[in-house]
Order: structure tokens, then C-alpha cells, then sequence
């Protein structure tokens, strides 16, 4: 499981490594402009609804089901083709709802946009990009295949593309004076085309050819849709704390910019921590709960987190610290101005003080999923929305825009709070076995001192003459605090020498 981990994990590093790049060169070449933010809500048009209908509900009931019939030996592949089918008929007639809707899903996404020329500028670029729902959303499925026959590369390399796609797409327009705006969004549903062609390939070779079928509505169907409702329905919550921060922000000039580069940040320990552990961690107890095997869950869930809160509270601890250095050392340029770097960092250090509930919640969901109960998540997904709304619609006329963060900070505490709280009935599969109890407390306690170490080293660069934001200073904070981190975890027993020489020797491959 955790070399599974770590092949997630390492794909997901290198995707968000190409979207950082593809980040900096937005913020360069259109900063934090009426194009940019036309763009940036256009493109999480689709991004919004993936993550509801395919990334969310759909393989969250499907992935536990997909799992327990390939454990069975039951006819997992006629099952896959199925939904296959229904997903994408479902997604080719909301598609073309969509582009009638446009400026309808625009204003919801950004009302501020309705008095200026971001609003017809975003629902053109919408319209473009929307189609990338269809492509993605199957390929979602297609990973959800793999990730449940034990294969995770293909589905894990497949965001590479995307960012690749809109790198060349940003070159291309620069170099021949095109529209980069329209450029940008005619981008999108290419990358869609080309990440589901890779994993549909990938699935092939496995044995699981997903080709569709006559429509028909099987027993295991409506038993997906079933489980799939609440789901769905608890996704659509999480898709409108989003649209809380966004409508809030939206209202300040500049402010989506900023709300969206900070998120990109703090998005990389995310996305190569917590998707790592929830894609591989749900087919795992799936099989494990089929098998009927208490002690293997526990030791799963446990060292799950384990791992995931070993590079998460690190994470946490460096983008609080230091994150007005990140910020201007890999955005402050072109137009992306010194008045951009404050503010966006202080975003960054609002989030990231979120980072660990995120981690956690990727790692106490599967735990529900497995046992194919959604409702209860939805529920606390609920709760997690009035907190959200309340602290960024009831923070703005005190703090301005910076609501907007602080609203998903807190929405994504009291949703960690509440999964935790929920799963202690499950008994044993749900507790933290004695090592992880005895080294969590180590964990933190080296994450804090790290943290400390960073802030001060930053003040001991910038006093010795090396501006710790400089590509050569950025590299140098980089690489001091690792090495610190590594030798603290040895110090505080938080991880034996044995286990760091294996991370390392990990990493290096």
C-alpha cells in the first residue's frame, strides 16, 4: 500500500510541478487581469462538476462496488461497461444543458462579473471548455478501474497531460501573437481527450476494455445510483462552499487571482498526499472489509495516516511560516506584481493552516465509502457548508476578501472534526493502532520546529545577502528544510533512521 502511495504520489508530484509552471506563466502573461479571471472561473466550470459527478459521487459508489466484484471474481467488466454507458449519456445531455445555461453558471460562479467585461469574456471561454466534463469524467471512471485491479500509474500520470497541453498552449500564443485567452480555453478539452485516451488504453491492456453498451438499467446499477445520491448530493455541498469563497471574493478586485494561486500552493501536499492516500486507501478497505479482516483495516487505516500526516503537518508548517518567500519567489513576475504577493500570501498561510483537516478528511472518508454509506458524510457535509458560509459571508464587511479563506479553513476542520467523531463506531478498523498513537505526537512536535527553523533561516539568508525568494535562495530553503525535517523526525523518534533511509531511497527512484 505504500509503495502505491508513493507511485500516486510521485506522478501527483509531477503534475503539480508542470502546474506550477503553467501557473507562473498565467500569472505572467496575464497577472491577476480581467482575462485571467474570466478564464480561471470558466475553467472551474467543469473542474467544479467533474469533481461532482465523476471524481465525487460517481467513484465514490463505484470504485467500493467495482472492488468487491473483482475480489468476488463476479462480472466485474460487464458492471464497468454499464455505468460506463450511463455516466456518459448522463454527461453528453448536461453538457449541451450547459452551454444554454453559460452565463447562468457564470453569475452563479462569480456574481461580481455581471456589470463588466469579464462576464461575456468568461462565458465564451466557458462554453469552449465545458466539454472537458465528458472526457474527464470518463477517464475518471476508467481510473477507477485500474486504481481498484491494483494498477495506479496510467490513472496517476494522467493530470501531466493537462498541465503539458496548457503549457504548450501558453508558449504557442505568445510565440504567435494568438488570443490567449481563447487559447487557454480551447486547451481544456484537448487535455480531456488525451488524459481519458491514455487511461481507456491503460484499462485495456489490464484485461477491462471499456466499451460502451446498449443502455440498460441493471440491479447493480440502481444499487450505484443509490449509493451514489447521497454522494452526489454531499459533493454538490462541497461545490457550493466553493461557490461561497468565489461569490465573496468576486466582489474585490483581483481577489479570485490571488484565492486561486494560493490554492495552487497549497493544492501540491495536497493533491500529492491526500489523493495519493483517498485513491489508493478506498479499493484497499474495500477488499479488506470483503475479506472480513478487522486487523488488516486498522493496520491500512492507520498507516495511512501515518503517512499522509508525515508530509502534511511539514507542509502545513512551511507554507505558515514562510509564505510570503514561496509567493514572490515563484509568481512575482511580469505582471504579477509585489501587490500581488501580499495578499496572496496571505491567503496561502490561511489554507494552509486548513492543510491537515483536507489530508485527514481524504483519509477517514474511505472508511464510509468502503462500506458503501454516503448519507453520513453528506450530512457533515452540511454542517461543514453553514460553517462555511458563515464565516466567509459574515468576515467579509469586517476583512474584505480574505473571508473567503478563512470560510474554507474552518468548513474543512469541522468536516475532519465530524468524519472522526463518525467512525468511532465502526470500532477497531477505525482506531489508530499503538505506533501511530505513540508517533503522532512526535510528528507534530518536529513539523512545529521545523516551521520555526524555516522562519528563522529565511531571516539569516536575507541578513547574509541572499534574498531567500531568488531562484538560487528558494532552491537553498528547499533543501535546509528537508534535511532539518529529516533530521528532527530522528531526533523526536517520530520516524526510525531505517524508515527515513527507505523514504529517501524512495524518493530518489
Amino acid at each position: 500500500m505504500i509503495r502505491n502511495f508513493f507511485t500516486v504520489g510521485g506522478w501527483t508530484m509531477a503534475s503539480r510541478i508542470l502546474g506550477f509552471v503553467r501557473d507562473i506563466m498565467i500569472a505572467a502573461f496575464l497577472g491577476a487581469g480581467p482575462v485571467a479571471e474570466a478564464f480561471l472561473v470558466a475553467f472551474s466550470l467543469p473542474n467544479m462538476f467533474r469533481r461532482f459527478f465523476a471524481e465525487g459521487a460517481f467513484n465514490m459508489a463505484f470504485v467500493p462496488l467495482f472492488s468487491k466484484k473483482l475480489e468476488k471474481g463476479e462480472n466485474a467488466l460487464g458492471f464497468a461497461r454499464d455505468a460506463l454507458t450511463a455516466l456518459g449519456g448522463l454527461l453528453i445531455f448536461f453538457t449541451l444543458i450547459a452551454q444554454l445555461a453559460m452565463p447562468f453558471l457564470v453569475l452563479a460562479m462569480a456574481a461580481g462579473f455581471a456589470a463588466d467585461e469579464r462576464l461575456p469574456l468568461a462565458v465564451l471561454y466557458g462554453r469552449i471548455a465545458f466539454p472537458y466534463i465528458l472526457f474527464i469524467s470518463l477517464a475518471a471512471l476508467a481510473s477507477g478501474v485500474l486504481n481498484a485491479a491494483g494498477r495506479f500509474a496510467a490513472a496517476a500520470a494522467a493530470p501531466v497531460l493537462l498541465n503539458i497541453v496548457f503549457i504548450t498552449a501558453l508558449l504557442l500564443a505568445d510565440r504567435a501573437g494568438l488570443d490567449m485567452g481563447l487559447t487557454l480555453a480551447w486547451a481544456v478539452p484537448i487535455a480531456g481527450v488525451l488524459q481519458f485516451a491514455l487511461v481507456w488504453e491503460a484499462a485495456r491492456r489490464a484485461g477491462f476494455p471499456l466499451l460502451p453498451r446498449r443502455p440498460r438499467l441493471t440491479a447493480d446499477l440502481r444499487r450505484l445510483a443509490v449509493i451514489a445520491a447521497p454522494a452526489a448530493l454531499a459533493g454538490g455541498v462541497v461545490q457550493i462552499n466553493l461557490l461561497v469563497g468565489r461569490q465573496v471574493a468576486s466582489f474585490f478586485d483581483g481577489a479570485i487571482a490571488w484565492l486561486n494561486y494560493a490554492d495552487r500552493l497549497y493544492q501540491l501536499p495536497l493533491g500529492v498526499v491526500g489523493i495519493a492516500v483517498g485513491v489508493v486507501l478506498l479499493p484497499e478497505l474495500s477488499r479488506r472489509l470483503a475479506a472480513g479482516d478487522e486487523a488488516a483495516q486498522q493496520a491500512s487505516f492507520s498507516r495511512a495516516a501515518e503517512f499522509a500526516l508525515l508530509l502534511t503537518l511539514p507542509a502545513a508548517a512551511a507554507l505558515v511560516a514562510i509564505p510570503d518567500v514561496l509567493v514572490r519567489g515563484l509568481f512575482e513576475r511580469g505582471a504579477f506584481t509585489a501587490t500581488d504577493t501580499a495578499p496572496t500570501a496571505a491567503a496561502l498561510a490561511v489554507y494552509a493552516a486548513g492543510l491537515p483537516a483536507f489530508v485527514l478528511q481524504k483519509v477517514f472518508q474511505p472508511l464510509f465509502f468502503a462500506r458503501e454509506n454516503t448519507a453520513t458524510p453528506f450530512r457533515y457535509a452540511l454542517v461543514a457548508l453553514v460553517v462555511n458560509a458563515a464565516l466567509a459571508i459574515g468576515l467579509a464587511p469586517l476583512i474584505g476578501w480574505l473571508a473567503a479563506a478563512i470560510g474554507t479553513t474552518g468548513a474543512g476542520w469541522a468536516m475532519a472534526w465530524l468524519l472522526w467523531r463518525g467512525s468511532r463506531p465502526m470500532g477497531r478498523p477505525a482506531r489508530a493502532d499503538a505506533r501511530l498513537v505513540q508517533r503522532l505526537p512526535r510528528i507534530a512536535l518536529a513539523a512545529l520546529l521545523l516551521g520555526l527553523g524555516l522562519r528563522g533561516g529565511v531571516v539569516l539568508f536575507a541578513r547574509s545577502g541572499l534574498d531567500p525568494a531568488s531562484p538560487l535562495g528558494l532552491v537553498l530553503v528547499v533543501c535546509t528544510g528537508g534535511l532539518l525535517y529529516l533530521l528532527l523526525l530522528g531526533l523526536t523518534g517520530a520516524a526510525r533512521p531505517a524508515e527515513i533511509r527507505a523514504m529517501l531511497g524512495r524518493s530518489r527512484r
